[in-house]
């Protein structure tokens, strides 16, 4: 096996920047919140109303970006979005 470098921080890998972040930051966008423990349980509503299938094709487009990446040989790419 040949460990290839990465970068501290890889967007187009992380499905947390590319599924989850943006999900959570759409549910909770133009709300005001009165403390941290409504932050928490806010998110957590936010994360349960995602559907099961949502993360099941999240793991489909990460796998995709995954062996875009290594066919790539680790080098920058830009995502086509409409075929992720």
């Amino acid at each position: 096996m040949t460990v290839l470098p990465q970068p501290p921080y890889s967007p187009d890998l992380a499905p947390c920047d590319f599924f989850f972040f943006p999900k959570l930051k759409s549910a909770l966008k133009g709300r005001r919140f009165d403390s941290i423990d409504d932050i928490k349980n806010n998110s957590s509503l936010a994360l349960k109303d995602i559907p099961k299938e949502a993360f099941q094709d999240c793991m489909v487009k990460w796998k995709r970006r995954w062996d875009k990446c290594v066919n790539r040989g680790g080098e920058y790419f830009v995502l086509d979005l409409s075929v992720s």
